[in-house]
């Protein structure tokens, strides 16, 4: 059985859990992280070097770094439908992904630490502001996207772009500020919510 190590509340673990759920793959779930079984020790560091959830083991496979987890179960599976297997189709969802991880990753950390998380260490006005306005800008790229699809983030069909980039509109939805009307991302949102994986794994993103 595959076990996946990390704690529930992080992003890229539910990235990684809904991806097992979509695949219908069975996985045991060991909650490693703030709050629970450390992450800094010698031993958890040989799994992974970053001291970073989650880590997947599959028999004696070790991977970590959650898109690539993502793309390695999608592709154990043979799941085309969730990452095509022509260059330029996966290219299309992989490009998404790899912006979630970046561009709207670093938009939206300073905000939502602030605003959900109530870090200590963010509470600089100006550097929240910045980062709500990063964020809308953002996703205001994600809504043009998706009006000119129609559908999902790579096009009519969902796929895992949809899974990474998903789990961030849900965090854009959920945190307390002030977010720009935007129509296309609306229909999205409430097309993802249609799916019981996502119904399960979003919620997880709790203070």
């Amino acid at each position: 059985m595959l076990k996946i190590l990390g704690r529930t509340s992080s992003i890229n673990v539910r990235k990684v859990l809904w991806t097992c759920d979509e695949l219908g793959l069975r996985y045991a779930q060991e909650q490693y992280g703030t709050g629970f079984a450390p992450i800094d020790t010698p031993a958890f560091k040989a799994l992974n070097p970053n001291s970073l959830v989650p880590v997947l083991l599959d028999d004696d496979f070790v991977l970590w770094e959650s898109n690539t987890i993502c793309r390695y179960l999608a592709g154990r599976e043979r799941r085309t439908d969730l990452l095509p297997g022509t260059a330029q189709e996966r290219a299309e969802v992989e490009q998404w992904m790899d912006w979630q991880t970046t561009e709207l990753n670093d938009a939206w950390r300073y905000a939502f630490m602030a605003l959900v998380r109530q870090s200590h260490a963010h509470r600089d006005r100006a550097a929240i502001d910045a980062s709500v306005a990063a964020w809308n800008r953002q996703m205001a790229i994600a809504d043009a996207q998706l009006a000119r699809t129609g559908a999902y983030m790579a096009g009519s069909a969902f796929t895992l772009a949809d899974v990474v980039v998903g789990l961030s509109t849900h965090r854009w939805y959920m945190t307390p500020m002030q977010r720009p009307k935007l129509p296309a991302v609306d229909a999205y949102y409430a097309s993802l919510r249609e799916r019981n994986a996502f119904r399960v794994h979003a919620p997880g993103d709790t203070p």
